[in-house]
């Protein structure tokens, strides 16, 4: 008789990582839990599989999905007390029973039911530690340890982590904003909203009563109807001089107050502030009525509040795109396997590649699977910042350090001091900087623009770039030392066009993705349009194919896509010699079946020429000049093979 297989036997690692990657990578909120329960228990080959939500105050934990020898339990929740999760949960780490589960636990009634034998759990945090919920399997057979199993079982936790603090980060957000507006409407200041033609879109309460009026009264009217005639001049040269400021400096007191008009007619003096803001790429105003004690103590809510509600909008937006790393191209799973190597290391990273492949994706990804997962991970674009801005930027300064400095200001090294900085665009960063950066990498340490106190933090570097560092150095406008110490474990991302069949599942992870957006239900990509795709180079990448994507669902006609108005022309060279040159006194354009046939009699001529080796010295993909892995990707698609 034989022996029933163990779970994790010949387990297939690259198997799995596509299981994780392509069955969860169109799906969110309750959806994506299903999926990911349900591929973790087929990847493993575990009775259960499943990730839930903890509650703290009650000692239980409510599931978000629960997969069950081929179904969902719903509405599935448990005390801690007396179970394996009870350890997950209280030593906030990977907990293993690899046997004898109901002699461990006799009192957990699941066990008994399911007469389970093994058990994995590991804690979901969010990036301070706080414990969100776990993710657990259970099998009715042994579970030996196996540490492969253990880094896939992470990267489902990660995943799963990441949609979770996503979905409390949306809730956080919803109730700052109701806060906010709660806040305005509470405040003893008269608060008004103008748009740029100074007419009122909204007045709180408190205006309310301070123009003995209600809102519906003033709504929509032109607010200078409620100045003396002296200030209508004075209010339209504070709003050119707001226009004239740079961004988050957009506010200022107005000197002498104003003289404001009730409905009624009378007149009454007030302190005011106004400032300027964006919205839909319109200006806004807001104008605050109020005594300057009362007023300040306003404003300093209102801000804080703002700055928090925009914080946590910029870490939703951030973590709906974590995990995007989407395809099975030998060359991308080159790039997942070099991330499983570094990301538990502390090793710096350089990550090299064309603009539009996602370097800022693979860098959340090593972040994401490292230790200091559970800390901070801050990004910093280093083409985005003024040169004046970027020492304060990144190392913060003190209080009148600088003309606009009003109060002391962090940086980003410290406040990613614990986890991960991401140096985006790094070759951008100015000559005079490089020096102070390669101290931190060094030393750890830096002093803050107006500042003698010297600085320590521990943070990992991340840098990015898409330009030849080599030359840069060559010209001089990069540090070679700075360049040796980033340099440790480089990482070059393939662009799209070497990514051969994975263009496919982009572009069809962003149809879905697109459609659903904008509530369309549109046809699958045809053969024809699958095929112009593959055909075509991707000078921009990803993110030139997701804005074709987004362009061709938006243009769609009657369900159906078409990439005649979004995808640019092929541009292809029209043979010289030959009979058809000779006939032909101008290029003709090729259709997509000529330039296949062009492509594969060109890459039969390369394979035969060098006796059918592909990569290597004097291989056909040397004589291409092209990737090894590229052209093995372009036979399998155009079906080239020795015997044909």
């Amino acid at each position: 008789m034989s022996t029933p297989q163990m779970p994790f036997t010949n387990l297939d690692e690259s198997t799995a990582l596509r299981t994780i990657l392509e069955g969860t990578a169109t799906e969110a909120g309750e959806r994506f839990f299903e999926a990911l329960v349900e591929n973790l228990a087929k990847a493993l080959h575990t009775h259960a599989a499943w990730v839930t939500e903890y509650l703290p105050e009650s000692r239980r934990l409510k599931a978000l999905a629960f997969y069950l020898n081929g179904s969902f339990l719903k509405d599935w929740a448990m005390d801690l007390a007396g179970t394996p999760c009870e350890h997950v949960i209280d030593q906030a780490r990977l907990i293993h029973f690899p046997d004898n589960l109901l002699n461990l636990f006799p009192i957990d009634p699941d066990i008994a039911v399911m007469t389970a034998v093994s058990y994995m759990g590991l804690p979901l945090t969010d990036t301070s530690g706080t414990i969100l919920g776990h993710l657990a399997v259970m099998d009715i057979r042994p579970m030996p340890a196996e540490p492969r199993i253990e880094a896939i079982f992470r990267i489902f936790a990660a995943r799963a982590a990441a949609e979770l603090q996503r979905l409390q980060a949306e809730s956080a957000t919803r109730e700052r904003e109701q806060k906010l507006r709660h806040l305005v409407d509470s405040a003893m200041d008269a608060i008004i909203e103008l748009d740029q033609r100074l007419r009122i879109t909204r007045i709180n309460p408190s205006a309310e009563k301070v123009f003995q009026c209600t809102g519906h009264g003033l709504v929509g009217k032109d607010f200078r109807e409620s100045l003396d005639q002296n200030d209508h001049e004075k209010l339209a040269n504070l709003i050119q001089n707001l226009r004239s400021k740079p961004a988050g400096q957009q506010s200022l007191w107005i000197p002498g107050g104003l003289k404001a008009l009730r409905t009624d007619g009378a007149e009454f003096p007030a302190e005011a502030t106004l400032s300027q803001y964006q919205m839909e790429g319109k200006p806004f105003y807001t104008l605050i009525l109020r005594n300057v004690n009362d007023r300040l103590e306003a404003e300093h809510k209102i801000r804080s509040l703002t700055i928090e509600t925009e914080f946590l909008k910029e870490e939703l937006h951030e973590l709906q795109h974590f995990g995007e790393i989407l395809g099975n191209s030998p060359a991308l799973m080159n790039v997942l396997r070099d991330i499983q190597q570094v990301a538990d290391t502390e090793t710096t990273v350089l990550i090299t590649g064309e603009t539009g492949t996602g370097k800022e994706v693979i860098a959340r990804a090593i972040h994401a699977n490292s230790r200091r997962r559970d800390h901070p991970f801050v990004k910093v674009n280093c083409a985005a910042i003024p040169a004046t801005l970027v020492e304060s930027e990144f190392f913060g300064h003190e209080q009148g350090a600088f003309t606009g400095a009003t109060k002391k200001r962090e940086g980003r090294f410290a406040l990613a001091d614990g986890g991960t900085i991401f140096l985006d665009e790094i070759g951008e960063l100015p000559h005079d900087l490089q020096g102070k950066l390669l101290r931190v990498l060094q030393e750890g340490e830096f002093e803050p623009v107006g500042s003698s106190h010297t600085a320590k933090v521990n943070v990992r570097v991340l840098a990015a770039t898409n330009r030849d560092l080599q030359k840069e150095i060559e010209k001089g406008t990069f540090r070679q030392d700075l360049y040796y110490r980033l340099n440790v474990f480089r990482m070059h991302l393939p662009p799209l066009r070497e990514r051969g069949e994975d263009v496919v599942l982009l572009a069809n992870t962003f149809v879905q993705h697109f459609s659903h957006r904008i509530g369309r239900t549109i046809a699958p990509l045809s053969p024809d349009a699958l095929k112009r795709l593959t055909a075509y180079q991707w000078p921009g990448n990803i993110r030139e194919l997701q804005n074709i994507i987004e362009r061709a669902v938006i243009t769609a006609k009657n369900g159906k896509l078409t990439l005649d108005r979004v995808l640019p022309d092929i541009e292809t060279t029209p043979p010289s010699t030959g009979a058809m040159a000779e006939h032909e006194t101008t290029p003709r354009v090729r259709t997509i079946k000529e330039l296949e046939d062009l492509e594969r009699q060109n890459i039969r001529l390369a394979l035969e020429q060098t006796g059918w080796k592909v990569s290597g010295e004097k291989g056909a993909a040397q004589l291409l000049g092209m990737n090894s892995s590229t052209l093995a990707s372009r036979m399998k698609t155009l079906g080239i093979t020795r015997s044909n």
